[in-house]
């Protein structure tokens, strides 16, 4: 494993920090996603925004709404408003919100992995992330299901009370930036690399792995402003 120089360390600290600053809010988002309370603590709503976000479409403008309407829906009786429920959607009845069946087909087979009659949909995915792992995640039953890969995998356990980090391009791209500021060299290609490197960075900065991750997502640009500053408001509600 690489090793870090002191003044590359403090260095690393420095570069972190500055990007950091224009995060302000982002840790309290993070708190509430380490204790299972996005989408007001409803489970199906954190994995139907997973299912969604799976795809590849811009989360706030696209994904973001569409969760809002099946909450709108659930609220109505239209949609899934438990786990078991959701495990047994009808995409008929859902399409004219979502047309994508794939993602569909991926929240109701990951609800059916997780539901449990025993206890509440909350303790059933925070219990599931508790002893997933990053490294084996293609034998989980989660990673099993259709359609979800290792950052779809890393997000859910996020949501579940787990301070990890997802190894999506925007991540690695800006976890790179940020390491080449700061004159350090830490491997980032690989997956598990990646999600190991970002531990490495938190212990070295005092931030924690999923602000981190988080951070390079917010500081992206739509239009001329940075998602955080359009956003900041929505964070607290999601």
């Amino acid at each position: 494993m690489e090793t870090l120089t002191a003044p590359a360390g403090r260095r690393l600290r420095d570069v972190v920090d500055r990007y950091m600053e224009s995060c302000n809010g982002l840790r309290a988002h993070c708190e509430r996603c380490l204790e299972t309370r996005r989408w007001d603590g409803q489970v199906p709503l954190m994995l139907v925004d997973a299912a969604f976000m799976s795809i590849g479409l811009n989360y706030f403008t696209s994904v973001v709404p569409a969760v809002a309407k099946y909450e709108e829906w659930k609220n109505q009786g239209r949609a899934p408003g438990s786990l078991r429920e959701l495990s047994a959607l009808s995409y008929e009845a859902l399409a004219p919100l979502w047309t994508n069946r794939r993602s569909w087909q991926m929240a109701r087979d990951v609800a059916a992995c997780l539901a449990d009659d025993s206890i509440s949909d909350t303790g059933a995915l925070r219990g599931w992330a508790a002893e997933a792992s990053a490294c084996s995640w293609k034998g989980d039953r989660v990673g099993m299901v259709r359609g979800v890969g290792i950052n779809t995998f890393q997000y859910l356990r996020m949501m579940g009370g787990v301070d990890t980090s997802m190894p999506d391009k925007i991540v690695r791209r800006v976890i790179a930036e940020v390491l080449t500021e700061a004159g350090a060299v830490l491997p980032t290609k690989g997956d598990l690399e990646l999600i190991d490197t970002i531990d490495r960075i938190a212990a070295l900065t005092g931030y924690r792995p999923i602000e981190l991750c988080w951070m390079t997502w917010m500081i992206q640009s739509e239009g001329k402003v940075m998602r955080m500053a359009k956003y900041r408001d929505l964070l607290e509600r999601i």
